[in-house]
C-alpha cells in the first residue's frame, strides 16, 4: 500500500516541476518573440553624412491618404512613443490611397525601412522621392488599409 505522506509530497513535487517548466517555456517564447520574430524598433539614424550625426532620431511626417479622421494623430502618438520625431501630420494630396506606404525623402532607405517596419508596412512599399526641402527623412502615407497597421491592431 502507498504511504499517504509520500504520495502527497510526490504530488507537490510534480506540480512544482510542471509550474517551473511552464515558466521556462513562457520565458523562451517571449525571448524568441522579442529578439527574433519581432525585434525592437530602432528610431535612430545609422548613417552619417554632413547634415546628421549617427544616433539622431529619424524625422518623419505622417500624411492621411484615406480621409479617416484621427488616424494620423494616432500614428503620430504610436511613432513618438517608439522614439521617432514626428514633425508634422496632415492630409496627403489624395484621399483615395488604397495601401499605406513610406516615401524616402533624402536617399536614406534604411531610415525609411525602419519607419515602415515600425508600422508593419512591407519593405516593398517603400519608395523614393528625394525632396530635401522638407527637412525630414521620410513621409508616411496612410491608406485605406490603415486598420492592419501596428498602431491600430494593438
Amino acid at each position: 500500500m502507498v504511504d499517504l505522506q509520500q504520495w502527497r509530497s510526490s504530488k507537490w513535487l510534480t506540480f512544482g516541476i510542471v509550474v517551473l517548466l511552464a515558466i521556462v517555456v513562457l520565458m523562451a517564447y517571449f525571448l524568441v518573440n522579442r529578439f527574433i520574430l519581432s525585434p525592437p524598433i530602432d528610431a535612430t539614424i545609422e548613417r552619417t553624412d554632413l547634415l546628421v550625426h549617427e544616433g539622431e532620431q529619424i524625422q518623419v511626417n505622417v500624411l492621411n491618404g484615406c480621409g479617416q479622421d484621427g488616424i494620423a494623430r494616432r500614428t503620430m502618438d504610436y511613432l513618438r512613443a517608439r522614439g521617432f520625431d514626428v514633425v508634422e501630420i496632415t492630409n496627403f494630396d489624395r484621399l483615395d490611397v488604397d495601401r499605406s506606404f513610406v516615401i524616402d525623402r533624402v536617399g536614406d532607405t534604411l531610415s525609411a525601412a525602419k519607419a515602415a517596419y515600425a508600422l508593419g508596412i512591407p519593405d516593398s512599399l517603400v519608395t523614393s522621392d528625394i525632396d530635401s526641402t522638407l527637412y525630414l527623412r521620410c513621409s508616411i502615407v496612410l491608406g485605406k488599409d490603415y486598420a492592419v497597421l501596428r498602431p491600430f491592431t494593438r
